[in-house]
């Protein structure tokens, strides 16, 4: 795997980001669209979840290559939390790049994404998979050449009417939702660190349709 994304980034070797054994290193990949004009959209939601960990870790977010960076430490494990800020088709070279230069190995790799085809705030976390039609999981397969990584979906129902995906994909939570997410984002925050704490078999256990 490492060769292959070598080859993606031919360029001078780089310092990592974070110290210590990769094997005790987690790439925290949450999906999403860059500016104000999507900030809040449902499509946002893997921003979304990073930024409602960093708060509460009081963590500082940096920009670097192709995304904004943070690292959420704990028990001994390194998360490195990415927001790419390569606009959501295009995530899988931030992914990819993030991968190689911290050398964490791919099935440390968690990827957050909103998820139509689950009722609002469900929880699916699996370990492989198809795309499902999400472009951005789509690049990052393409880009990977696999499918074999850890997805964590989070649903946001499918309440559009007929031609109207786009719309409510990247349309504003309504009342009710916005009610119900700080603790469906605190219930994420707790499967990303069980994902690095207790391993991706627990935690699809405990919180699988959560």
């Amino acid at each position: 795997m490492f060769a292959f994304l070598k080859k993606l980034f031919a360029t001078k070797e780089e310092h990592p980001y974070t110290e210590g054994d990769p094997m005790k290193k987690f790439l925290i990949a949450g999906l999403g669209n860059i500016g104000p004009k999507y900030e809040n959209t449902r499509h946002n939601i893997g921003f979304k979840m990073l930024d409602h960990l960093a708060q509460r870790e009081s963590l500082t977010w940096e920009t670097a290559r192709l995304g904004d960076v943070t690292t959420h430490k704990k028990k001994g494990r390194t998360f490195l939390l990415l927001k790419p800020n390569t606009y959501m088709n295009l995530s899988g070279k931030a992914v990819a790049y993030w991968l190689e230069k911290e050398k964490i190995p791919l099935e440390n790799l968690l990827v957050i994404t909103d998820d139509l085809n689950l009722p609002f705030g469900t929880i699916r976390i699996k370990t492989k998979g198809s795309d499902g039609g999400h472009n951005g999981l789509k690049d990052i397969q393409n880009t990977l050449q696999t499918t074999q990584y850890n997805r964590f979906r989070f649903g946001i129902s499918d309440e559009f009417s007929k031609g109207r995906q786009v719309d409510y994909v990247l349309g504003h939570w309504d009342e009710q939702e916005l009610q119900q997410l700080p603790e469906r984002l605190e219930k994420g925050c707790e499967v990303i660190e069980s994902f690095g704490l207790a391993g991706i078999s627990i935690t699809m256990n405990t919180f699988n349709g959560k």
